[in-house]
């Protein structure tokens, strides 16, 4: 599985830990790959999310299902450190105002520009753009594009 994948379905996780406790998912993560997504979906963007991960059971491998859990519990680890910095260059946007996706977006390229050595800022940037034409609004790119920027 090539990082780009890796990136999406890590997005996707974050996505859904937003809907629901932390602290469940961080124990049960493993659950998402290995069986249909477990919880009722309740609006457009879970319903797409909830179909994709029914079949990931098929299409990722342990060594890939290890890569994605350890990146994900490492973000919920700096969560407040991640979500305090996109506050601290988001003007005019708390942190609730921001919709779903694009802060999960936020949360994992945030996470790769000042965590992850392994990728610079400038393609984090890039593929959180990308990740935000494909799940968000049509609007929602350049706003990712815009905070991120701030980083740079």
């Amino acid at each position: 599985m090539n990082r780009k994948a890796e990136r999406e379905l890590t997005f996707k996780l974050l996505f859904m830990s937003d809907f629901y406790d932390k602290k469940e998912l961080d124990d049960e993560v493993l659950l998402y790959f290995d069986a249909p997504f477990p919880f009722e979906a309740t609006d457009g963007e879970e319903a797409e999310i909830k179909e994709e991960f029914s079949t990931l059971n098929e299409t990722v491998k342990d060594a890939d299902k290890e890569k994605i859990t350890q990146k994900y519990v490492k973000i919920l680890e700096k969560l407040v450190e991640i979500d305090e910095k996109i506050a601290s260059v988001s003007k005019g946007w708390t942190l609730d105002r921001i919709g779903r996706v694009e802060l999960a977006i936020l949360r994992l390229a945030t996470y790769e520009i000042l965590f992850d050595d392994d990728v610079p800022a400038s393609v984090a940037i890039n593929e959180a753009v990308e990740l935000a034409k494909k799940f968000g609004s049509e609007e929602s790119y350049s706003f990712i594009n815009g905070i991120l920027a701030n980083f740079a």
